[in-house]
């Protein structure tokens, strides 16, 4: 075989390889459009908050919200900055932190406070929901518990009580730190 049969099998083979990335992309692309489609409009709707009062949209604050909506491990300032700061290296904590009180003041944006020195920002403020947190490894999940909405009712009628809101966590060993203790 000459060098030039080589090199239209090499082209041959690439475009084999790239048909079948493309195939595996696609296939991926179509299992993730309801939630991509869903993050999207969450993004948007986000958006539209913040012009309607206001705040002007920059990339690094685009890229901050996208984060947050993305993300549900509800990260500290300095996780959001060691994530996009590949993407931003201008970026410094700072605007992190000037970005997320321009977003818990838009109600975007729930701050978790532990009494740690670092709070944790939550940006699934559209579900009630509650708080699973690991005394391993400090992870934060999500459960949902209707049940809690009957303590706030209780509590207003009971004693007469203006219930504003309310928060529980419960504390334990996440899956994983149980399967791979430290």
């Amino acid at each position: 075989m000459d060098i030039d049969s080589f090199r239209r099998l090499d082209v041959h083979l690439f475009i084999v390889i790239l048909i079948n990335d493309i195939r595996e992309a696609c296939s991926f692309v179509l299992r993730k459009t309801v939630g991509c489609n869903k993050m999207v409009q969450r993004v948007e709707k986000a958006v539209e908050i913040l012009k309607n009062t206001g705040v002007r949209m920059t990339p690094q604050r685009h890229a901050i919200l996208t984060y947050l909506l993305e993300t549900m491990t509800h990260p500290t300032a300095d996780e959001i900055y060691k994530a996009l700061e590949g993407k931003f290296p201008n970026m410094s904590v700072a605007t992190i932190y000037n970005n997320l009180r321009v977003f818990k003041d838009a109600g975007l944006v729930t701050e978790l406070t532990y009494g740690d020195a670092s709070s944790r920002f939550d940006a699934n403020v559209e579900e009630d929901h509650y708080h699973a947190i690991c005394t391993t490894c400090g992870a934060i999940s999500d459960f949902h518990f209707p049940y809690l909405r009957d303590a706030e009712v209780a509590a207003s009628k009971d004693i007469g009580f203006k219930v504003t809101g309310h928060r529980m966590e419960v504390y334990g060993v996440c899956d994983s730190c149980q399967k791979n203790p430290h």
